[in-house]
Formats: C-alpha cells, structure tokens, sequence
C-alpha cells in the first residue's frame, strides 16, 4: 500500500505545514525572544538606577575619612544594606578598610546570601566599574548587580572608599510574565498549525484537480479513447499543460486514424491479392499431377525443372492459404467452431492426413475428451509437427493431459534446437530462425493466433536437445 506521503499531495501539504509551523515558531521565537529581552534589560536599568540614587545620598563615612569623622560601624552598614535592599531581595557588602597598613576586609552577608553566592567574573568586575549579571541560585532567576562605592570629597574629587556592594534583585515577576507568554505563544502556534494544515488542503486540491483530470484523459486516452478532451480555464502553467494535452490527442487522433487506414488499405491489398492469386494456382494444381507423372519420363535435366516448378507451386499455394488466413484475423473475421473431440482421434487424424503418421510419436490417453475448434486445432498442430519435422531431428513427440485449467499438448523435436537469439522472435510474421527452411515464417504466427482465438497460449523453450512448443486450451 502506497503511503500517504509518497504522492504529490502529501508532500504538498507536509511541505506547506512545515514551512508554515517552521514561520510560526521563528515568529514567536524571535517575538519571546525580544520580549524577554526588553523585560529584562529594564529591570537591570531599574535595579542600576535605583542602586545608583541610593549610593549617591549615602552619608555613611567610609573610605579615607574626614577630621571628626569616626570608622562606619556595623549599624550604618547594615542600614546601607537596608536601603539598597529592594522587595524580597538582598545586599552583599565586602569592605576593605584603606586605613589599615594591613588591608583588613569586611563581609556583610544578608538574607542567606554571601560572597559564594557572587560569580567571580562578577566580584573582579565591580572593583572597578558597576556590573551586573543574572544568575540562577537555588532554582530562581537572580539580576546581581555589583558597583563600588565612591566618596566625593569637598573638593568634589571622587575618591575609592574600598567597599563594593552587590544587590540580589529577585526577577520572579519577570520570570512568570514570560511563562505566561509563552503558553498564548504556544496557543497561537498550535491554532496556526490547523490553518496552515487546512489552507495546504485546500491549495492542495486546487492544485491537484487538474492533475487528476489530465491523469484520467491519459488513461481514456490510453484505453482507446482517441477524442478525450479536456476543457482549459485559466491561463497559468496547467492550463498551458492542459491546453498542450489537448493538441497531443489530437495529434496523435489523426495519425492513429491515418495508420488504421493505411492498415485497413493493407489488410484489403493482402487479401485480394491472396483471392486474386487462388484462380490460376487452381488451375496449376490441377495440372500438377500430369506433369509429375510426365516428368519421370523425361530426360534429367527437364525432370528436375518441373520438380523444381511443382514444389514451388505448392509452396505458392500454402502461402497463399496462410495470406488469406492471416487476413481474416486481421479483419477480425475469424471465428470459432467449438465441438466436444477425441484429442488422441484429432492429432493422428492431422498426422495420418499429412503422411507423417510414421514420423511422429503419439503419447496421449485414449479417452481424453475436449472442447475445441477441429478445423484449427488441426492448424496449429500440423504447423507445430511440420516445424519439428523440417527443422529438428527425430524423434518428434506429441503428448496431451488433461490439467485443472485445462488441455496441454506438447510437441517436442530433438534436433539442435532454435539459436537463443531466435527464441524471442519465432512468433513473428515472415520470421525465419538463422537461414535455414524454406518455410514462409507465417506458421507459427497462424498458430499462435489459433490458439489465441481459443483463448489459449503458445511457448517455446529450449531442451537439452531440441525444442518444446507448449500448447494451452482453457475450457470453453
């Protein structure tokens, strides 16, 4: 069973779907993918933003501090914490005292989250500038954002304090407004899937119908149907294909109706000529008996012409009769005259008829009863044996059986046999195996349309030695 796809529909539309479904997943794809991006980068701006406001009010005295100033205490740092912490999020601070000759470093860890949870590409980077980085910690999404802190003295020069700060910013709501896209994304995928499914149908159909049509009007065209047309609508490509369509049965109408009748003129010349030539062979065969009791009684030379007219005259006459049986089933004039026989009683009637009786071994069962033309099972015997005969070496046998599909009857020679080349063609009219034979080559082509007529078979195949001709019969 041809599967759906294999044909020119199927691939249509898989071909239509996917480039469809493959447009919708690119569309939404790069559509999620900007809009991820745009929610993300301004929640980076915001947290960056909001960072950068609080640090520039902070009061805390850090870093290289001023006359009365005293060392920040672990309160104002927590309470630095407090307010670059947002909802639900946390602030890591790290401070290097520059006082101390030593460089002694401070750690402010907040909410469960310390310098471990800081990327090290991060904590190198906001020594020196603000960075951020998102971050999967404990299976959330994170923003980190990591700046140091500077201090502007009264002379406004901003000087390096020694502490870095990094904000946990929670991107949660960010997270589950990009789930929530993605399922009317995944919707709106699944919906065009149906359309490009239901559209690829439907163009499917358009195209195709005028295939299926030209495909019909070939087969009716090859049935016989020689004045198949097909109506053009359009002007596109399978209008012109239909419209070409049209020309080629036309054309090929024309020149099958100009061969019927060179055909028809042909088979009418053959059969005339056939009919023509049968009034003087009548009266040369009725002579060619006198002549062949005179010729014993002339002088050699003269004995071997009319020998040699006698033997070419009954070789006109056989071909002659094969020219005008040939012609009736051209005409389509032969017919079948079926009557219940002794198959075993019919082939030593042909044998006897012929004088080749003594020639020829006959292994059929007595008995053996079966419907059948007489007239031209008796054609396509005789031409089978005499085949045999002329071309073979003895012994030649017939045999017949009875089968479940029907008669059998086989005639086999055992001379050198047919040259394989030769096998394929010995049906055809006027062929003649290699150069051997004075036969006309119509025999076998008589045969084999005999027993065609009866809705049987003839073959051929070699044996080791000679030739087996197969004959089948059906039942009537």
């Amino acid at each position: 069973m041809r599967r759906i796809y294999s044909g020119l529909r199927g691939r249509l539309v898989i071909t239509f779907t996917l480039i469809a479904v493959t447009a919708s997943a690119l569309v939404a794809g790069i559509g999620y993918e900007l809009v991820k991006t745009r929610v993300i980068e301004r929640a980076e701006e915001v947290a960056v933003s909001d960072m950068r406001d609080t640090l520039e009010g902070i009061r805390v005295p850090i870093g290289g501090l001023w006359p009365g100033e005293t060392p920040p205490t672990d309160a104002e740092i927590n309470g630095l914490q407090k307010s670059l912490r947002t909802a639900n999020g946390a602030v890591v601070v790290r401070y290097k005292d520059l006082r101390s000759p030593r460089g002694e470093e401070y750690l402010y860890p907040d909410g469960g989250f310390s310098m471990s949870d800081v990327p090290a590409d991060l904590a190198t980077g906001a020594d020196r500038r603000m960075a951020a980085k998102r971050q999967r910690i404990n299976g959330r999404m994170w923003l980190l954002v990591g700046t140091p802190v500077w201090r502007i003295e009264p002379i406004h020069t901003a000087q390096p304090t020694g502490m870095t700060v990094f904000a946990f910013i929670p991107l949660s709501e960010e997270e589950q407004l990009l789930n929530d896209l993605r399922q009317p994304l995944a919707a709106a995928g699944v919906i065009m899937l149906f359309v490009a499914l239901a559209v690829a149908l439907i163009s499917a159909r358009r195209v195709l119908l005028p295939v299926r049509r030209l495909g019909s009007a070939a087969r009716a065209l090859g049935a016989g149907h020689l004045d198949t047309r097909l109506p053009v609508h359009g002007q596109d490509e399978l209008a012109e294909l239909t419209a070409t369509f049209n020309d080629t049965a036309a054309a090929l109408e024309r020149s099958v109706s100009e061969l019927r009748t060179l055909e028809a003129m042909s088979r009418r010349f053959v059969a005339d000529v056939s009919h023509e030539l049968r009034t003087p062979l009548t009266a040369m065969t009725a002579v060619t008996d006198m002549l062949s009791e005179e010729a014993d009684r002339l002088p050699s030379e003269p004995a071997e012409a009319v020998r040699l007219v006698l033997r070419e005259i009954g070789r006109l006459r056989t071909l002659v009769e094969q020219l005008i049986e040939a012609s009736r089933f051209d005409s389509g004039t032969a017919t079948l005259h079926l009557d219940t026989v002794n198959v075993a009683d019919v082939i030593c009637d042909c044998l006897e008829v012929r004088g080749w009786l003594d020639q020829v071994r006959v292994n059929v069962p007595q008995g053996l009863a079966f419907s059948l033309d007489p007239r031209r099972f008796d054609v396509i015997l005789a031409n089978l044996v005499g085949n045999a005969l002329r071309h073979g070496e003895p012994p030649v046998v017939v045999t017949a059986r009875s089968t479940p599909n029907g008669l059998e009857v086989k005639v086999r020679d055992h001379g050198k046999g047919i040259p394989p080349s030769d096998l394929p063609h010995v049906f055809n009219r006027f062929y003649k195996a290699g150069a051997r034979g004075d036969g006309s080559g119509l025999g076998l082509s008589i045969a084999r349309a005999n027993a065609h007529l009866h809705g049987g078979t003839i073959s051929v195949r070699p044996q080791d030695p000679g030739t087996l001709f197969t004959v089948w019969l059906p039942p009537a």
